[in-house]
């Protein structure tokens, strides 16, 4: 897609801006960069000769501070009734309002994974979790989870997490190039390009039409949208957390968004539990790059989100083989 281009049209329910306009920003930059250029003159002429870094920036502000959930009937039956899994009005018509948001529900980045490919998975997270990752790598990225969050509504460490999750941090080996051992998904947000009828990528690869590109960042594509440019990665991957129902709020809304973007099964439980305590965990004591995720609070979201979500899919599986 180029520039000129219209953006893909968003998912229903999504928090979507108008995307700005860009002749404007152009003209701007222009200006900028001819008054730029006589600053620089006069600041190599005065001698001035101090670097900085190129991603001289701090997290983005934390919109919320999340409370620690709580196992309840009230927990258990909000992450059912917007996941869907457990549904408790058996009438005619509500299994059709059920079958139809099935139908018509944004397809998760994997989109069924196998069971071999659930165990692959659940070492990949393991494994990025605990890679380390330097500072000066980080910066690049706050400017752009700062955008992401503004444009589409979603608690920017839910995207961070995400992003911790899939890639860690754009840091492994096959980030920027291919796709993943599964073949199925790519870039710093993994996004699925083969699940159909269209994949999740084409569905949201405009979405960095919504939002102002910085000025500078790491890894940037000449040719946009790129699945493999961390802007139009991070971006799109807020926009599918958005139709997902995230906000910024850290609590059954989010978890169900994560529990969407993986997929449906038990890995998806998992993945859902450490993606939601670590934004928490973020939220209550600050953003920690390397910091590991607390057990206590992974339990606790897996009492409060994940354990009912986890019983329903045992329930329906057994009731499929009977």
């Amino acid at each position: 897609m180029s520039h000129a281009e219209a953006p893909a049209p968003a998912f229903p329910g999504a928090n979507v801006p108008t995307p700005p306009p860009e002749r404007g920003p152009w003209l701007l930059a222009g200006t900028l960069a001819l008054l730029g250029s006589g600053v620089l003159v006069a600041v190599l002429l005065l001698g001035g000769g101090g670097g900085s870094s190129a991603h001289a920036s701090a997290p983005p502000p934390v919109p919320v501070i999340a409370t620690t959930p709580s196992a309840s009937p009230a927990a258990a039956a909000s992450v059912l009734a917007r996941a869907g899994a457990a549904p408790t009005d058996t009438s005619t018509r509500a299994r059709r309002r059920r079958a139809a948001r099935r139908r018509h529900a944004p397809a998760g980045t994997v989109a069924g994974p196998s069971g071999r490919r659930q165990q692959l998975d659940a070492a990949r997270f393991v494994g990025q979790t605990q890679t380390h990752i330097p500072l000066g790598w980080m910066e690049g990225f706050y400017p752009i989870y700062g955008i992401a969050q503004r444009t589409f509504g979603v608690n920017w460490l839910l995207i961070a997490s995400i992003h911790r999750q899939e890639s860690a941090f754009s840091t492994a080996p096959d980030t920027y190039t291919g796709l993943n051992f599964a073949g199925c998904c790519g870039g710093p947000m993994q996004m699925n390009v083969t699940n159909r009828p269209v994949p999740t990528w084409r569905r949201v690869s405009g979405s960095f039409r919504y939002g102002r590109r910085p000025s500078s960042y790491d890894h940037r594509t000449a040719r946009h949208p790129s699945i493999y440019d961390d802007f139009d990665s991070i971006m799109a991957g807020a926009h599918l957390l958005s139709a997902e129902g995230a906000s910024y709020a850290l609590d059954a809304s989010g978890w169900v968004a994560a529990y969407d973007y993986y997929g449906h099964d038990t890995t998806g439980v998992a993945y859902a539990d450490q993606v939601l305590a670590r934004a928490i965990g973020w939220s209550q004591h600050g953003f920690c790059i390397n910091c590991g995720i607390d057990t206590r609070l992974v339990e606790a979201v897996h009492a409060a989100y994940g354990a009912p979500v986890e019983a329903a899919l045992v329930k329906a599986r057994a009731a499929s083989v009977r």
